[in-house]
């Protein structure tokens, strides 16, 4: 797809908690191109209508980049669940084994869990020192990951169940 399709569809799949620029979105595509993740392809006019505007170029994974997805989607470790990768990671996780969906979501619930008793337990001291607006912030923060540690848990108990009733045999084979 050509960029402005490919941004537009990442800003929806990102949701609005993250959105994607054309400041950054060419420079990573231009980089993908270097490494052959990626080729362009330039749209020709319909014939018999007039060209008003220049050729689009449009976007396409090579197998490459198809490898190289698939390779970056298996990795665990702590790239995979800090803020900055985390929600790309989880938008794409349709195509992700169940067993590293798990470790990314543990991962993140370990990581936003020693983030919040760290936090936690240093309110306390700081909140003689700041101002109501301040210790509003805070308690904001507090709480908005204390919403992300219960989602990532039901999370990781929908993953399980899955694979639970995965390993269940069926009434019909069980009788078998």
């Amino acid at each position: 797809m050509h960029g402005y399709e490919l941004r537009k569809r990442l800003n929806l799949m990102l949701g609005w908690s993250r959105v994607l620029s054309y400041g950054s979105l060419y420079p990573a595509l231009k980089k993908m191109l270097r490494g052959a993740l990626i080729e362009e392809l330039t749209t020709l006019p319909t014939p018999g209508v007039p060209v008003t505007r220049r050729p689009r170029i449009v976007y396409q994974v090579t197998e490459l980049g198809t490898k190289e997805f698939t390779r970056l989607m298996s990795e665990v470790g702590p790239t995979a669940w800090e803020d900055d990768n985390f929600d790309i990671r989880f938008a794409f996780f349709g195509s992700t084994d169940m067993e590293i969906r798990l470790r990314v979501l543990e991962g993140r619930r370990t990581r936003l869990q020693e983030r919040l008793d760290r936090v936690q337990s240093q309110l306390s001291l700081t909140q003689a020192e700041v101002d109501r607006y301040a210790a509003e912030l805070q308690r904001h923060g507090v709480e908005s990951v204390e919403r992300e540690v219960r989602w990532l848990s039901d999370l990781i108990n929908a993953e399980r169940s899955l694979d639970q009733a995965a390993l269940r045999p069926t009434t019909e084979q069980s009788q078998q």
